[in-house]
């Protein structure tokens, strides 16, 4: 059992690190969160000090560790922007940091991020889940086999990722781009970096469409043609899942074959933090591709 703190406790993807720790079978010792709405650390950790303040949990921190109860952990999932200073901070302290995604909004923190790592002798790991989910990783190893035969073949994908989002999403921290880094940051990385894992480095990007609510545009990987689809508008869900009553639609075509993957994504959490204390995550250097294409498409869109 290692000891865990919390930074962002309020926010939506708390609750998965919080069940992550505790699956895991380890304890959060320290949580803050400006929103004090944490009823959520009752059912996980509630003994948990809990702090509003940063500089207050902060003090905490400090305190333990001068006391010899160094916080081994701390997992960050305080909005995209706030990302590079919350993990500068578990840095500074000593502990390993497991980060939400985005890592961080500008690629060149991550330079920083790594001297860092080399001063301290701690280490920064950030959830890529899809990495870890049987379709993705069964289509990898499927493409792998290709080009085992024919080094040379171009595949053609199209991604879908729809995610609908109600009228708050655009009175939020989401909406706002210097804060969350816009839909290719905010909803998209997850799914550049799985297209980077698997088909290869990117060899030139397009931004085709750039709004508050649907993104898209294409991509030239090195084994791959890929266009690509972003959107919080529930709309844009396929009218037959829509009648199911699906607000989420996840879609990868490959040539003819689709690989639907809608399911399966939101329990990864606890196997990505499994991978991570086994000493295998996924750290700044694998985040570097897809937070450089996001920050590029960023900026063509502003």
């Amino acid at each position: 059992m290692v000891d865990f703190a919390l930074i962002g406790a309020a926010g939506f993807v708390a609750s998965r690190h919080l069940r992550a720790i505790a699956d895991t079978g380890n304890r959060l010792v320290a949580a803050l969160d400006p929103n004090d709405s944490v009823g959520i650390l009752d059912s996980f950790f509630p003994d948990a000090e809990f702090f509003t303040e940063f500089e207050s949990f902060e003090r905490y921190v400090d305190d333990l560790k001068r006391q010899g109860k160094p916080i081994s952990y701390v997992s960050v999932c305080s909005p995209n922007y706030l990302h590079d200073p919350h993990v500068r901070f578990g840095l500074r302290q000593g502990a390993n940091v497991i980060c939400e995604k985005p890592l961080v909004l500008d690629p060149a923190s991550l330079n920083v991020l790594s001297s860092y790592e080399r001063e301290t002798g701690a280490r920064v790991y950030t959830i890529l889940q899809l990495r870890l989910h049987p379709s993705v990783v069964a289509l990898r190893e499927h493409v792998k086999a290709m080009l085992a035969d024919n080094p040379n073949v171009q595949f053609d994908v199209e991604l879908a990722y729809v995610t609908g989002r109600g009228r708050w999403y655009h009175s939020s921290w989401k909406a706002d781009l210097a804060r969350s880094g816009g839909l290719p940051t905010n909803i998209g990385i997850h799914f550049f970096d799985m297209l980077i894992w698997i088909f290869g480095d990117v060899q030139k990007s397009q931004l085709d469409r750039s709004g508050p609510e649907t993104a898209s545009g294409r991509l030239r990987l090195q084994h791959a043609n890929v266009r690509w689809l972003l959107s919080i508008d529930v709309n844009t869900v396929p009218a037959a899942a829509r009648a199911r009553g699906q607000r989420t639609y996840r879609s990868l075509k490959l040539s003819d074959s689709e690989i639907e993957f809608s399911e399966g994504f939101t329990e990864l959490h606890t196997a990505s933090y499994r991978h991570i204390l086994a000493g295998s995550g996924f750290g700044l250097a694998d985040a570097e591709p897809a937070v450089r294409l996001a920050h590029e498409l960023r900026s063509r869109g502003e």
